[in-house]
């Protein structure tokens, strides 16, 4: 009978928590969403030296905040060194990162906090595809998409997340990917690392959440392919439905869910009705949902950038 009566009430309580967390987002669905200042956060943005990197470091440097620019291109980091300052950044610190090897990432990192500080906000942007289908693509580069797109995300979180718990503050961002939500043909172990990178971000967050570590936010980004080089050649069946994203708006957009500590970012919007679809519908009905939407193909003209070079 105690045993009843204890889990009915754990039960009312469950669901009365749940009705009023559902009130409050509606609510605040409803009104405008406050947003944080970041002047004088230590940003720390790897893969910095071109692309959305790039445009992310111009962003926060016009909203005054403390820029740390990782990439393992000297010369493109430097040049978004340069541009940062020219956008208005006082503070600006460029280092030469292979975030794929994990000593160095943890010797870059005991180089930062010495010379810059404690980094408050961790932006894991650094990506390499290697566009080949998984048979096709050699054991080395298999490696190396790990090592870059999920792997480095490990090595940063251990560098720069304990000082965060100890000051109650600090942003963790992962730029993963709509290829991170669903399979797609030609992108094996592309997806493979970022269904990896969006499945240990949230975990840390659950980690600090159950740990009461309320200062510290976390927000996962998902985007459908961006026009900065990276996936050139790639196409889209649906542009009405599933636009390819032109880099200003997809930076925009991320930034926006920075300063108001928005936990999931996909974009464009269809892709959060497509996950809804995923969970229910029947194999061949999503299937074709996917051939519809280009999804089967998209990777067919897509061109190797090194190659181009």
């Amino acid at each position: 009978m105690s045993f009843n009566l204890q889990s009915s009430k754990k039960l009312f309580i469950f669901l009365g928590k749940s009705l009023f967390s559902l009130l409050e987002a509606l609510i605040l669905a409803l009104l405008p969403k406050p947003r944080k200042n970041v002047a004088g956060e230590i940003v720390l943005i790897t893969g910095a030296g071109s692309g959305m990197g790039r445009l992310l470091a111009l962003r926060f440097a016009r909203l005054g905040s403390v820029l740390v620019l990782w990439d393992i291109n000297k010369k493109g980091n430097e040049e978004t060194c340069k541009m940062a300052r020219e956008a208005g950044a006082t503070r600006v610190h460029a280092y030469t990162c292979d975030c794929s090897q994990k000593e160095e990432v943890y010797r870059v990192a005991d180089q930062v906090k010495k010379e810059v500080g404690d980094v408050s906000i961790l932006i894991n942007n650094a990506g390499i595809v290697t566009g080949k289908k998984f048979l096709d693509c050699p054991d080395a580069l298999l490696e190396k998409t790990f090592d870059v797109n999920f792997k480095a995300h490990l090595w940063t979180y251990k560098a720069f997340l304990p000082a965060m718990i100890a000051n109650d503050h600090g942003h963790l961002v992962c730029i993963s990917s709509s290829a991170g939500l669903v399979g797609v043909n030609g992108l094996a172990d592309y997806c493979a690392s970022k269904f990896a990178a969006f499945g240990f971000a949230e975990s840390v967050f659950l980690e600090t959440f159950v740990q009461k570590q309320k200062g510290i936010k976390t927000t996962i980004v998902c985007p459908f392919f961006i026009k900065t080089g990276m996936f050139e050649g790639c196409t889209t069946g649906c542009p009405s439905l599933l636009p390819i994203l032109e880099p200003e708006y997809a930076v925009g957009k991320i930034v926006e869910a920075i300063l108001q500590e928005k936990m999931y970012l996909y974009m464009p919007k269809l892709l959060y009705f497509m996950m809804f679809l995923k969970s229910f519908l029947p194999l061949k009905t999503g299937l074709l949902i996917a051939d519809y939407l280009g999804i089967f193909h998209a990777m067919n003209g897509f061109v190797d950038q090194k190659k181009k070079l």
